[in-house]
């Protein structure tokens, strides 16, 4: 009896397959339109290729030791001090191995955090036991600067010894700099203070890190990676000179400081990024004399990726960027909770930031693989090309003088300022898509529970002295979401929302794609699509019309469709006193008789969708 794979081939007999072979197959789906089509760039303008042979003769990138799990921190970050300690124990309790402690006036603080005070300082850290391998990470600003004495003093108060205690103290006076805009003083000023902290922690007894080079300011703010890399290793180098010139041999300076980077939803740069950081803090050791050590390099997933609509997506978002940095090697990661856009989060929006971690480490065991990504040829030139663009901006900021300087110089705010218009242009044209925002919302969507806290008042920082375009953190999303507000505040106020009228022509498989499209278009802006059957008499249109309630209207049917009724239609609308009347799909040769029956706007996929929305606001108001 023969078996069923007695005459399959084996894969030996298959021919191998090669790039000239899989070129004469592109080529025939293009059907003549260039190769380069399928070429991308970054927003920094680095090539990315669509195939890529496997790199060879590379190592992997030193990162955490083998096979060991990153932290799992938890951000704790409720102005009720022992509100979040209740947080913080049942976060312990269930999983996370680390506590990200959010002060009020942290650079990313984003309007909660906690009081820093000795006394919330030791209401928080209440029956945590600090020495039983709990990575805790302090996030604080200009204003909660205290905060890290106040944890040392805790310590010291409780008898522990600071060495067992894994507390990174997160002291950044560069990002708070960046962030706020301002300082009341110089660094020749700052470095001797933050030096002076970090020399009277180490000497309590506490291994640090100390100092945070922190990268989030820059992505945050709409940054590259470039650039968010470059800001890294400007202040990571500022502060190791500073530290130095305090008198501290270089060799302890090297394990003062630690990095913290963003993670977002793009996992290929993401991963090259967090790899090119290892890759070029070696270098800088390597140029200080030292014998290269990894770095520790904490992650957060993006701020500027959350959305305030559709939040659920979030969780989408955060898995893929937790996935990103954990294979790239990163040492903590902290997930924002999905809801974090909204308020401070609920219990359940704390849990599944927790689980999101432990799911990825306990289930999937991502961490059991050392660098992953090492030889994969896509992955390997995205981290050349981010270390070579990103060591060559580094450079720029050290010739002006360093980090600070570079800030007073406008350097990196420039160069933040061009990738963040080049970026909202994309969102607003929906090449960059944020699910549930820009694309595919839900206008029916319900309300998302968040906590009710009143944030922690803080007294101004300083008089403003040194100045200097500021890098707030920004949301991809709010120029969407605002429209959405718009929407929502018209149904609040008259029961119903702004409406559009899709004036369906022909038959179903004439109109239903472009109609499709049309009401994803406008509910991205909160304006309520209703749809309609397809009409051939231009009467019974503007009967339909009408008793939709709707002031704008949207002709959307085939360009075939359109050739033989749309002027029709478009005049009859007119006449029905429609306001502004659109047509799904682009402008064509007919345009001119098209506007001449009163059609006023297109909307097509690569069109400013953003421009187009806010304009209809704007005609609806002046009706």
């Amino acid at each position: 009896m023969t078996s069923v794979t007695d005459d399959l081939p084996l894969a030996a007999d298959f021919p191998k397959a090669t790039v000239e072979d899989w070129r004469k197959l592109v080529d025939g789906v293009l059907k003549g339109a260039p190769f380069e089509k399928l070429v991308g760039k970054t927003y920094d303008g680095l090539k990315i290729d669509p195939l890529y042979p496997r790199a060879r003769g590379v190592a992997p990138v030193v990162g955490r030791a083998a096979a060991a799990p990153w932290q799992i921190m938890q951000r704790i970050d409720h102005p009720d001090a022992a509100a979040a300690n209740a947080q913080a124990l049942q976060d312990l309790e269930n999983g996370a191995t680390g506590l990200a402690l959010v002060f009020a006036g942290g650079n990313d603080a984003h309007g909660f955090g906690l009081e820093p005070t000795a006394d919330a300082v030791g209401k928080v850290l209440k029956d945590i036991h600090l020495d039983a391998g709990i990575g805790i990470e302090l996030q604080i600003g200009p204003q909660s600067r205290m905060a890290a004495i106040h944890v040392a003093e805790y310590v010291k108060s409780k008898g522990l010894d600071p060495a067992a205690c894994d507390i990174r103290f997160g002291l950044d006076p560069l990002a708070a700099c960046a962030v706020w805009g301002h300082s009341p003083y110089a660094w020749e000023e700052i470095a001797p203070a933050v030096t002076g902290a970090i020399k009277g922690l180490a000497a309590l007894g506490f291994k640090g890190p100390f100092a945070s080079a922190d990268g989030r300011v820059i992505h945050d703010a709409g940054g590259s990676e470039v650039q968010e890399l470059a800001f890294v290793l400007a202040c990571g180098v500022a502060y190791l000179r500073a530290i130095e010139g305090a008198g501290v041999p270089l060799e302890a300076a090297q394990g003062m400081v630690y990095a913290r980077l963003a993670a977002d939803a793009d996992q290929f740069l993401t991963m090259a990024k967090f790899r090119a950081l290892r890759l070029l803090w070696a270098r800088i050791e390597t140029a200080c004399g030292l014998t290269p050590k990894p770095l520790f390099i904490a992650a957060d997933t993006a701020w500027r990726m959350l959305t305030q609509r559709d939040p659920y997506v979030n969780m989408l978002r955060a898995t893929m960027a937790t996935f990103a940095a954990g294979l790239a090697g990163a040492n903590a990661i902290t997930v924002l909770p999905h809801t974090l856009a909204l308020g401070l989060p609920d219990p359940f929006a704390r849990r599944v930031a927790r689980n999101t971690q432990l799911l990825l480490l306990e289930e999937s065991n991502l961490a059991k693989v050392s660098d992953p990504a090492a030889g994969a040829g896509g992955i390997e030139t995205l981290t050349a090309q981010l270390c070579e663009a990103a060591w060559a901006l580094f450079q720029e900021s050290e010739k002006a003088g360093g980090a600070f300087a570079a800030l007073q110089q406008g350097l990196f705010q420039s160069k933040v300022a061009a990738a963040r218009k080049a970026r909202d242009a994309d969102i607003a044209k929906r090449r960059d898509v944020l699910t549930g925002a820009s694309e595919f919302p839900n206008l029916h969507e319900r309300e998302t529970a968040v906590l009710n806290a009143t944030p922690v008042a803080l007294a101004p920082y300083g008089e403003q002295k040194y100045k200097f375009d500021a890098l707030p953190p920004i949301r991809l999303a709010e120029p969407f979401e605002a429209l959405r507000d718009k929407s929502d505040a018209a149904l609040k106020a008259h029961g119903a929302r702004p409406k559009v009228f899709l004036a369906n022509l022909g038959t179903p498989a004439d109109f239903t794609a472009r109609a499709t499209f049309a009401k994803s278009f406008f509910e991205a802006g909160g304006i309520q699509a209703i749809d309609s059957e397809g009409f051939a008499d231009p009467a019974k249109l503007v009967a339909a019309f009408r008793a939709s309630g709707a002031e704008l209207a949207c002709l959307c049917s085939s360009d075939k469709v359109y050739a033989e009724h749309a002027e029709a239609a478009a005049k009859a609308l007119q006449t029905a006193g429609t306001r502004h009347i659109y047509l799904a799909g682009r402008p064509t040769e007919a345009e001119a008789g098209l506007r001449a029956a009163g059609v006023t706007g297109f909307v097509f996929a690569g069109g400013d969708a953003l421009a187009t929305l806010q304009d209809a606001y704007r005609r609806m108001e002046q009706a």
